[in-house]
């Protein structure tokens, strides 16, 4: 059976020059005698992975040295309590919310301390990306939060917001490495590597040294202090092995391509193929209007007729179009067009819907 086209918001697609050396790698690691799923996370092969995969991601998002790299566990919902933990000595934060993720994460930090939502797209449900060059940022709040990309309503936020000398902390999950973006803006960019790197179960943070600290909340768990996994490079306990180094040949393959720069205008690309057909169709709209605030990696779109949608995505799925469903939250469809999505995929897709288009327009 041939490979599908997997659209799915994660876990999803992954290079299949990635997956093939891994498969020729499973059995034996180079010359280890063993697979990486057997080995001690305290060898010295090991080790040579995570510090190599450390290096590549580095030279891939110019990371600079004052720049921790953590490979940790628990996913999105672990660190929408660590973030606050951690930074929250004021007990105040602000967020921004524009969409289910950064709502959820808002929602969690309210636990610790007082959040104040300094703008939001919740009056127009999460379809555009507000003005945030002035914000009424708190004088006392301890970081400002982000989404930057929303996986379920595809926008995306182009320009950071004026934080007033704030700490800016973004989830990048599902645009992570898609694009350039610069480092040293931010206080901690983090993602969950199972949309646009490698396998469920690593979540990477890229964290500013200053932010590693001893006076977290008092509470807080040793295994959710960012101090006690940058003192141990990310090896306080067994980390996912495996996983991580799927992620380190990710990263290499995405240097032999050019790096992010390159997959921007890849990504640009496939991204302006499915949009121009969605303004152009009089069946299918997307979802989020405003050009300028689409994501280049998740495109949600319908039909306007719940039934129809349903029709779509059972045809697309018997074709090979796999995971176009919408999340269950908003109905309809979405194509995540991930960094290792061919463009060939995102081609025959327009086809396909171009072709499901005239038998009923």
């Amino acid at each position: 059976m041939s490979r599908v086209f997997n659209f799915s918001a994660g876990p999803a697609v992954l290079p299949e020059e990635v997956l093939k050396t891994a498969a020729a790698e499973l059995f034996e690691y180079k010359d280890s005698g063993m697979s990486v799923m057997e080995m001690s996370h305290r060898s010295k092969d090991f080790e040579n992975i995570l510090n190599e995969a450390q290096s590549d991601l580095r030279k891939l998002m110019n990371i600079p040295e004052n720049y921790k790299i953590l490979f940790l566990q628990g996913g999105g919902c672990t660190q929408f309590a660590m973030i606050p933990m951690n930074l929250m000595r004021n007990k105040i934060a602000d967020y921004i919310i524009t969409g289910a993720w950064s709502k959820k994460a808002a929602a969690e930090a309210k636990i610790y301390g007082q959040v104040n939502e300094v703008a939001s797209s919740a009056d127009k449900n999460f379809s555009y990306i507000p003005d945030l060059s002035d914000l009424n940022i708190s004088e006392q709040a301890d970081y400002v939060y982000i989404c930057q990309n929303e996986t379920i309503h595809g926008t995306t936020i182009r320009k950071l917001p004026n934080t007033k000398g704030k700490v800016l902390v973004a989830d990048v999950s599902s645009m992570f490495l898609s694009e350039p973006l610069d480092v040293e803006k931010y206080g901690i960019i983090w993602g969950g590597v199972q949309k646009n790197i490698g396998p469920a179960g690593v979540t990477i943070v890229i964290i500013r040294e200053d932010l590693i600290r001893d006076d977290v909340l008092p509470f807080t768990p040793t295994m959710l202090k960012y101090k006690t996994h940058s003192d141990n490079n990310s090896l306080y306990n067994t980390p996912p092995c495996y996983n991580i180094y799927v992620c380190g040949l990710v990263f290499k393959w995405l240097l032999q391509l050019g790096g992010v720069s390159e997959m921007r205008k890849i990504n640009e690309a496939k991204a302006n193929l499915l949009y121009d057909y969605l303004d152009a169709s009089k069946l299918f709209h997307a979802t989020v209007a405003n050009k300028s605030d689409r994501s280049f990696m998740n495109v949600p779109f319908v039909t306007g007729d719940k039934n129809i949608d349903a029709e779509f995505v059972s045809a697309a799925a018997k074709s090979g179009f796999k995971n176009i469903k919408g999340h269950r939250s908003v109905g309809g469809m979405r194509a995540s067009i991930y960094n290792a999505m061919p463009a060939e995929g995102v081609k025959k897709l327009v086809e396909f819907m171009a072709n499901f288009e005239k038998g009923r327009v």
